[in-house]
């Protein structure tokens, strides 16, 4: 939790993007170092509902992590966006709200369940699921169009940065003579494909094995990992 909370205050202020804090479950990895107890501490927090975990669409196991409120706040953000553009069909956020999200608590839902618990709410039609994606809301799997992940809304831009960034990374350590450098001057490197910082890269690319870190008498050293 105090991992989560620090690095929840060290998300990158985003320009053009309106997002809420999230942490990526590689970055944990980075800095807790018993990965079968940040597992187990994430599934007792999303019980308790104190976060929700995504999936997200990156083309690898990525999973983002979101506290509650914030993931409550981005929600509410889409919502007024959608609203201002169909008035037909909103009344399916509400129920969405009231009737999936605190009690779906993994990363997806089929079709059949989630009409089941709209249809708390009232009567479902396609619509309304039309309504949900478009808001950015759930995303459907290409593999089962019949299930859905849960997404956040508006975190298309910085997936799109969180897999440049991570290449532009690797690719400016491959070309380094030892595929090192030092973590001070790594730190320094303005990104040019990604609007998230370094830092966020670094503690992704840790946890998720791709680079990692050897104390030196010259500092810390950042160095591609060996296959």
């Amino acid at each position: 939790m105090i991992a989560l909370q620090l690095m929840r205050t060290q998300f990158p202020k985003l320009e053009k993007v309106v997002i809420e804090p999230f942490i990526l479950q590689s970055q944990l990895y980075s800095s807790v170092k018993d990965r079968t107890q940040v597992d187990r501490d994430l599934e007792s927090m999303k019980k308790d509902k104190v976060l929700r975990v995504f999936k997200l669409n990156t083309g690898q196991d990525d999973h983002a992590i979101m506290f509650m409120d914030d993931y409550l706040r981005q929600m509410a953000f889409a919502v007024k966006r959608s609203r201002s553009k169909d008035q037909d069909g909103t009344e399916v956020f509400e129920w969405f709200e009231r009737y999936v999200i605190h009690s779906k608590l993994e990363v997806s839902i089929d079709q059949c369940e989630l009409c089941s618990l709209l249809s708390l709410g009232g009567d479902v039609t396609d619509k309304h699921i039309t309504s949900l994606i478009n808001a950015g809301l759930l995303t459907r799997q290409l593999i089962d169009p019949n299930m859905y992940w849960f997404s956040i809304p508006s975190i298309g831009p910085v997936l799109k940065g969180l897999t440049q960034g991570r290449k532009e990374i690797l690719s400016l350590l491959n070309r380094k003579k030892y595929k090192e450098m030092l973590l001070s001057s790594l730190e320094k490197t303005r990104l040019r494909f990604s609007p998230l910082d370094v830092r966020f890269h670094i503690r992704d690319l840790i946890g998720s094995g791709h680079i990692k870190t050897v104390q030196t008498p010259t500092g810390l050293l950042v160095r591609i990992s060996k296959d």
